[in-house]
């Protein structure tokens, strides 16, 4: 009689344990990314792109217009989504982040909806403070493939994902 074999296909997160994010790639004329430092920070690794919560009953790209432009200024008509990632990429928080206040307590990490988007507007379109509060206090156009050392250790992973996904829109 045959025995039928376990997978050893590793068990996909829980979903559910994971806060709803919508995350943005912004790619220019000449393929380089939009890349942000989280303010008040410093250091190598303290860069990252667009990205925040899904609110109840919100669509992930309605999301992502919305968070583009509490984050960054850019509206709507100034970018074209021209790819996503289908499915949703995960991280976990590290202990010290669910530890701290907010609401990040109550999940494990961030489950993301990746959208690419090609901007048409000039940079001066660009305001860090159009809305409050400031996300980011730096911002500058980047290769793609340097973005996962930039950015903090633990959602690297993520961004070495997100970059084999989304290669082919960084050429001008």
């Amino acid at each position: 009689m045959a025995t039928k074999q376990k997978s050893t296909k590793p068990k996909a997160p829980r979903l559910d344990k994971y806060r709803p994010n919508a995350a943005i790639v912004v790619f220019n004329k000449k393929g380089k990314v939009l890349l942000c430092r989280r303010a008040g920070e410093t250091g190598e690794r303290c860069w990252q792109f667009p990205q925040g919560g899904i609110d109840q009953g919100e669509k992930p790209l309605a999301a992502a217009y919305r968070e583009l432009c509490e984050e960054t200024g850019i509206k709507r008509k100034q970018v074209r989504k021209i790819g996503k990632i289908k499915g949703w990429l995960t991280y976990d928080y590290p202990d010290d982040v669910k530890a701290a206040p907010r609401k990040r307590r109550h999940w494990q990490g961030q489950k993301q909806k990746w959208f690419a988007m090609r901007f048409s507007g000039p940079d001066s379109a660009i305001d860090l403070n159009a809305h409050k509060p400031v996300e980011f206090d730096e911002w500058c156009w980047i290769k793609l493939e340097k973005t996962p050392q930039k950015v903090i250790k633990w959602k690297s992973h993520v961004y070495d994902e997100v970059v084999r996904a989304f290669a082919r829109f960084a050429k001008p």
